[in-house]
């Protein structure tokens, strides 16, 4: 039986070229700033997209580990004599878009707010697209902050930075986790090399012991026919010929 513990932890994504531009700043510049660092990482990359509002809590979170921002859809106002509508393109981060859907329908039912005809799901191969359809006389602005409050077209994000580090669970900024990570590769091309090292020498060393066996073979072959087993063949051969027992056997 083993014994385990969870531990909370919440890091949202990030650009991935973005971090290792500020892994090779650290390691050229191991003082560097937050504020240099944020130069190169401004903010989360969430792979739904949405506008992320609240760039004092992205350096609280960057700085203490903790922090939070507002996620918000990015949403297009399409309004002339045709028609109104609310054009959503990309949505905050974990939500789900039937889910969205499913609630902007209940506000249109529930008649929360007047103003929604319709909610149609556009997406297709080319992307997200989630049409709300509004009546001529709304002022389109009005239902979207509406929705904005009462759905998930915007939502909170909650950085909870935590991560082993020495064994240890660490609550801790950008610039600590990224150090932590470049410990970590560190640690890691280190091990690779003197395993390569350590692999390559014992292999040079069986090779110097197979050089030396050819320029000696008839002796060595007469050693081994004339010992009484393995074991005794590898004695003869290190107390005569002085190879160690690596290249013995």
């Amino acid at each position: 039986k083993g014994i385990a513990e969870g531990y909370s932890t919440e890091i949202a994504p990030h650009n991935p070229s973005e971090l290792i531009k500020a892994c090779i700043q650290l390691i050229r510049k191991p003082h560097s700033t937050l504020d240099e660092i944020m130069e190169i990482v401004p903010g989360p990359d969430f792979p739904t997209g949405g506008i992320v509002q609240g760039k004092e809590g992205i350096r609280q979170a960057f700085q203490t580990g903790r922090g939070a921002i507002v996620v918000r859809s990015k949403v297009e106002i399409i309004k002339n004599s045709k028609e109104n509508q609310l054009v959503i393109t990309e949505i905050p981060y974990d939500v789900v878009k039937h889910d969205l859907i499913k609630r902007i329908n209940k506000v249109r039912f529930d008649k929360e707010i007047n103003g929604i005809n319709d909610v149609i799901d556009e997406t297709d191969l080319n992307g997200l697209k989630v049409v709300v359809d509004l009546k001529q006389d709304v002022d389109p602005q009005l239902i979207l902050n509406y929705l904005y409050k009462k759905t998930n077209l915007q939502t909170s994000y909650n950085y909870n930075m935590v991560a082993i580090v020495d064994r240890c669970p660490r609550q801790m900024g950008l610039i600590d986790l990224l150090n932590a990570f470049i410990a970590h590769r560190r640690e890691i091309i280190e091990r690779r090399s003197e395993y390569e090292y350590r692999r390559k020498s014992d292999r040079c060393h069986i090779i110097e012991g197979l050089i030396k066996a050819v320029s000696i073979l008839d002796d060595v072959i007469y050693v081994i026919r004339h010992s009484k087993d393995k074991a005794d063949s590898k004695r003869n051969l290190i107390d005569r010929f002085e190879f160690t027992e690596a290249q013995a056997e």
